[in-house]
């Protein structure tokens, strides 16, 4: 079995082509034996019911007993000139009246009653095939019961010529079934030479080179969904090896910070005496460099168990509302330094982990808060959201005034470490993993999240399930 799996495909191609093409010339094959054998039975039946027509006529010209003895020399002079032909005649009393020299006619040949019988094939004692018909002959006589005719032909050299035939037969679809197992292979390796090409391409790639594409347009039709295909992952590839390119680079950056702040402000510290209080202040300062490490290894611990699933969240009835009013209080200061109005609208509860998605609306309106200038003002809406089909799927909108996020950022704004503004990577305003994982939340949670640009404005949606149809 393991052998069958190993084939390649042109031996398969090449394997099925020959045993298509042996198929069809079997049957070729038979259809045109059957053809000649009927052809030489139809000659062989036009003869035969020949002699019968002569051998009633004969018989219809026995008028009285006594012109019976007559009868057989009338007959063998009917045979003169047809090699192989035989007739036997038996009469109303069963006698044999008449039956050609060194043929044995079957019984069942020459006893079948009616007034004609299909043919038979026998072959007789010295080996030789004869096929063979009876019929009714009546006499001239008056009500005298008919007799029965038996017209025999030797068809020994039909036989030979079909033997002959079938043995050159054969020859010729074994030759025809190797040559088109050899035409089969050749076409099947330049049917699939476009295959070839493409694993050769395959082969030239390498992570750095994720740029090769495929040919669509130099590939056949039926290859050319395959090509699209590999194209497909091949630029999802280069996109997952440029994100994760970007991404250590990203990492190394945020990490070298904190890092290099620990140590300037170790060897400052370390480069004399100082008093107590000054020691005290740089263990501080080195404390809020840990707590920011800390933080970053959390979320980047978080993410890397939402990567695997092994995020499962917990289950309880709460207001996505609730939790939005209770971080509305958390940051009310906040905002109010920074100029910037909250309002909440609408209400949808859910059964979901309410830490998890407290830490994920966090997420959301502290991102808000930094890009939202003084005077502006967020808008959180929650909602439940009724599909055609009954599902049903809770929503939180989270808008904020300021300026639009370019288009071409959108596509990256839940990326590790991607921030729209490359200056702030700097100053201070997180890792920039808030909202990739906030995407993870939602994802574990069964839903997603998308961000969008208004006018004026940038709104981020979440949204969560709630409930499937359940058929009522």
């Amino acid at each position: 079995m393991s052998l069958v799996r190993r084939q390649s495909l042109t031996f398969r191609l090449t394997l099925l082509f020959a045993a298509a093409s042996t198929v069809v010339l079997l049957i070729l094959g038979q259809i045109v034996v059957r053809s000649v054998e009927g052809h030489f039975e139809e000659q062989d039946m036009a003869e035969l019911g020949g002699k019968l027509e002569l051998t009633r006529h004969l018989l219809e010209r026995v008028r009285s007993a006594g012109e019976w003895d007559g009868l057989p020399q009338l007959l063998d002079d009917a045979l003169i000139g047809h090699h192989g032909m035989a007739i036997a005649v038996r009469g109303p009393d069963g006698q044999m009246l008449f039956a050609a020299h060194g043929v044995s006619f079957t019984p069942p040949l020459i006893e079948r009653a009616g007034p004609a019988g299909r043919p038979q094939v026998w072959r007789s004692d010295d080996n030789v095939d004869f096929r063979g018909i009876v019929g009714e002959a009546r006499t001239g006589m008056a009500n005298a019961p008919p007799a029965f005719v038996a017209v025999a032909i030797d068809i020994s050299h039909h036989r030979s010529f079909m033997d002959a035939f079938m043995r050159t037969l054969w020859l010729v679809v074994l030759a025809a079934s190797l040559a088109t197992g050899l035409l089969g292979w050749f076409v099947a390796r330049r049917g699939l030479a476009p295959l070839r090409d493409m694993r050769r391409k395959a082969g030239e790639v390498s992570a750095q080179r994720l740029d090769q594409r495929l040919s669509v347009e130099a590939v056949p039709v039926e290859l050319a969904e395959l090509a699209e295909s590999l194209n497909d992952m091949l630029a999802r590839l280069e996109e997952s090896f440029r994100r994760l390119s970007d991404f250590s680079s990203d990492l190394a950056h945020e990490l070298r910070t904190p890092v290099s702040n620990l140590m300037t402000q170790t060897q400052v510290a370390l480069s004399r005496n100082r008093t107590a209080e000054a020691y005290r202040d740089v263990l501080e300062s080195n404390a809020e460099e840990f707590e920011r490490l800390s933080r970053m290894i959390s979320d980047m611990l978080f993410l890397a168990k939402a990567d695997n699933g092994l995020i499962v969240p917990g289950r309880e009835s709460f207001d996505l509302a609730d939790e939005v009013a209770a971080l509305f209080d958390f940051y009310g200061a906040l905002a109010e330094e920074n100029g910037v109005s909250l309002r909440q609208a609408g209400s949808a509860p859910l059964m979901a982990d309410r830490l998890m998605l407290r830490r994920a609306i966090g997420n959301l309106l502290s991102n808000a808060l930094r890009y939202t200038p003084a005077g502006g003002e967020i808008v959180a809406t929650a909602r439940l959201v009724h599909d055609d089909a009954g599902a049903t799927t809770a929503r939180l909108s989270i808008e904020n005034t300021g300026e639009p996020i370019p288009p071409a950022h959108l596509a990256r704004l839940f990326d590790r470490f991607y921030r729209v503004d490359a200056a702030r990577r700097s100053s201070g305003d997180g890792a920039g993993l808030g909202l990739a994982i906030t995407r993870s939340i939602a994802r574990a949670h069964g839903g997603d999240i998308e961000g969008r640009a208004g006018v004026q404005s940038n709104v981020f949606e979440m949204w969560i399930p709630v409930s499937k149809s359940s058929g009522q």
